[in-house]
């Protein structure tokens, strides 16, 4: 199972800004490891964020995405204790969803 993300999500008038960092690899399947043996594609391919029960963000990434990513977005019409969920889904099938709260 992955760590969890890192999620700031901070209110300036009516628009969150968040920022989410999430651990994992990113092996884009193009380096070797101390044998020389490649080392295999792993990598988040989705994306989910709902601000308030509301799905604010899908998006797609692929291999060029390196080792721990952060994002960052901005959401309209947000109020201080909303809650913001952001799920991912890998190439292997493993998943991982964190929540925080908007203050």
């Amino acid at each position: 199972m992955a760590d969890p993300m890192k999620i700031r999500a901070s209110l300036k008038g009516d628009v969150a800004e968040i920022r989410v960092l999430m651990s994992h690899p990113m092996e884009n399947g193009q380096r070797k490891d101390s044998a020389g043996n490649t080392i295999p594609h792993h990598f988040i391919q989705q994306i989910w964020v709902t601000v308030a029960g509301k799905a604010v963000i899908r998006g797609q990434t692929g291999i060029a995405v390196s080792r721990n990513p952060v994002f960052g977005f901005k959401v309209k019409g947000v109020k201080a204790g909303d809650e913001v969920v952001i799920k991912w889904r890998d190439n292997k099938g493993e998943t991982r969803e964190d929540k925080t709260t908007v203050s």
